[in-house]
């Protein structure tokens, strides 16, 4: 049974008969789906009820998917002919894969998109500085367009251009930032190194995305001090849409927007049983599309690992994401999210810098305490003795395992204006 809540009542009947049509069509479309299909019985379709009927999409399958047919795979439904546009999955682990996108699908992309960046507050009226990749990177082009489509007024910096970002600020008027957290942070870094205050630019609102960390609240409370300005947050994923959840400002959480073009689903990540979506709840979000034309995913386990955090005022649930399965580590049978330890850390900010990475012997994800941990020592960190127990305690406390802090000098440990590398294997 799909989880109840991520579908409107008002869109349930459309979404069916949309749905029906696609998963009739989709065997002769994909041989990929052809043949997962068969393996397990040609499952039919009539509501939503029916969908657990149907077997999971995982990433590897698509990986091998592509490998056995380049360049989109043998999940793809239309030739390259019919695709105006390719991104890449890049994804946390793994070679990234092709994703294509047809006329129809970009359009697709940027209502949901649009969606999404009108409810994390984005108006006609902003000037939207865009510090996210321009190429092939789902979550550069895409909101391009969305924002686009809101009339804001866009700034296409991109990354590796921090310099130029400044002279924006500081000539158009630049009311947000949109930018993956890694980013929002190492641009203010990037300003205090230029001996000035974030702050001086007026900065209004605070747009992120494209990988955890949005939501910890160390790291809302560092950005919004050093900025001035409120962060709201959105999610998404690349083989399916760039964003699909956006939160409204103060609302303490990511609402699904997608509308009527995805159908979402909450399972435990082990078992793969549904799992309600009530406040408290924690799982695995999965996803399949109603109506995409090149990569069109059923049951698509995303390995986004997100909590309830409450309803909104019409009942639907609001997420956080806590992390990736594929990047959890297991200590002692304890399951540990990078982006939770860097945010422990954060919360001894001006002491610590906030920037960590986790240093694991092996592949993982099972290590062996104590958990290694290297963090930057900040402006006024006071002993370091003491600072290094205090974080060790913290951890402890607060993660149930053991950990080894290493402190080390600021700018020590790798920045990334993309996606920040929380953990690397050791030597």
């Amino acid at each position: 049974m799909v989880t109840p809540g991520f579908v409107a009542p008002e869109d349930r009947a459309a979404v069916e008969a949309a749905l029906r049509e696609q998963l009739k069509e989709l065997p002769a479309r994909s041989a990929f789906y052809h043949d997962l299909f068969a393996e397990h019985g040609n499952p039919s379709f009539e509501t939503l009820d029916d969908l657990g009927k149907f077997p999971f999409t995982g990433k590897q399958m698509l990986r091998e998917s592509q490998a056995a047919a380049p360049p989109l795979g043998r999940h793809a439904g239309v030739g390259l002919t019919e695709v105006v546009r390719v991104h890449a999955s890049t994804g946390t682990t793994g070679k990234p894969s092709w994703v294509g996108v047809t006329r129809r699908d970009a359009d697709t992309w940027t209502d949901m998109v649009a969606r999404a960046f009108r409810t994390m507050g984005a108006t006609r009226e902003d000037v939207v500085l865009h510090g996210a990749g321009l190429t092939l990177f789902v979550g550069g082009l895409p909101i391009r367009d969305a924002l686009e489509s809101i009339g804001s007024t866009l700034v296409p910096i991109g990354t590796g251009a921090s310099e130029k970002a400044v002279l924006a600020m500081e000539t158009l008027g630049v009311t947000a930032l949109h930018s993956t957290p890694s980013y929002v942070r190492y641009l203010a870094e990037y300003v205090r190194g230029l001996g000035r205050d974030p702050r001086e630019f007026g900065i209004r609102k605070v747009f992120v995305g494209g990988e955890p960390g949005g939501g910890e609240p160390a790291f809302r409370q560092y950005v919004e001090r050093e900025w001035g300005a409120p962060v709201t947050e959105g999610l998404g994923n690349a083989d399916m849409a760039p964003v699909l959840f956006g939160e409204a400002p103060g609302s303490g959480g990511m609402r699904f927007t997608g509308g009527r073009h995805v159908v979402v689903e909450l399972i435990d990540p082990d078992s793969g049983e549904p799992v309600a979506a009530e406040p408290g709840a924690s799982g695995e979000l999965v996803y399949t599309a109603v109506d995409r034309e090149c990569c069109a995913l059923v049951r698509f386990r995303t390995r986004d690992r997100v909590v309830v955090t409450g309803a909104a005022e019409d009942g639907a649930p609001l997420i956080r994401c806590v992390g990736r399965t594929d990047d959890m580590l297991i200590v002692l049978g304890v399951n540990v999210f990078p982006s939770a330890v860097r945010d422990l850390v954060q919360t001894r900010h001006p002491r610590t810098t906030g920037a960590v990475q986790i240093v694991v012997p092996g592949t993982g994800p099972r290590v062996e305490p104590p958990l290694r941990v290297e963090a930057e020592w900040g402006e006024a960190p006071g002993d370091h003795a003491q600072l290094r127990e205090e974080l060790e305690t913290l951890i402890r406390a607060r993660l149930s395992v053991r950990a080894e802090v290493t402190l080390v000098p600021p700018g020590s440990l790798e920045r990334s204006e993309m996606k920040s590398r929380l953990v690397r294997p050791a030597g």
